[in-house]
């Protein structure tokens, strides 16, 4: 399994969303070993399965390793999440932090980290979850 992050700036959204991050990343998935991709994503209406072809040019990759992150566990997780609405007011919340977490909406980082079994994933945009997931790999010399 690994986790894909994309290099948007192709939408203004996406170039918003990099700004206002200052990072390159806006938007982020999960791809098993079958190829399947999983996520959130506000285009696609919240959480769900999805068949990419990634063009490398566009994601970078960080490979999840077997010891640290359970594949099977992150599929249960989308399986009995699957359907669950886009979290746009937790994007809002990086902006502005008052507004309560909803336990029940997802995104994408969020999905994808909640998977992981990262506790307060709700916390993590897509470009701190790729210093987090590099640091958790890094920390344990995998």
């Amino acid at each position: 399994m690994k986790a894909a992050f994309y290099k948007g700036n192709y939408r203004l959204f996406n170039k918003l969303t990099a700004w206002w991050d200052n990072g390159k990343y806006t938007h982020m998935e999960l791809v098993f070993s079958d190829q399947v991709a999983a996520s959130s994503s506000f285009m696609d209406g919240g959480v769900r399965f999805k068949s990419i072809k990634f063009d490398d040019s566009r994601w970078n990759f960080i490979e999840l390793p077997g010891t640290l992150f359970s594949e099977r566990d992150a599929r249960v997780w989308f399986d009995v999440n699957k359907g669950r609405k886009y979290d746009f007011s937790g994007l809002i919340r990086f902006v502005a932090d008052a507004l309560p977490e909803n336990r029940t909406k997802f995104f994408c980082s969020e999905a994808c980290l909640s998977a992981l079994n990262i506790k307060e994933a709700w916390r993590f945009t897509p470009n701190s979850a790729y210093i987090l997931l590099n640091s958790i790999i890094e920390a344990a010399n995998v």
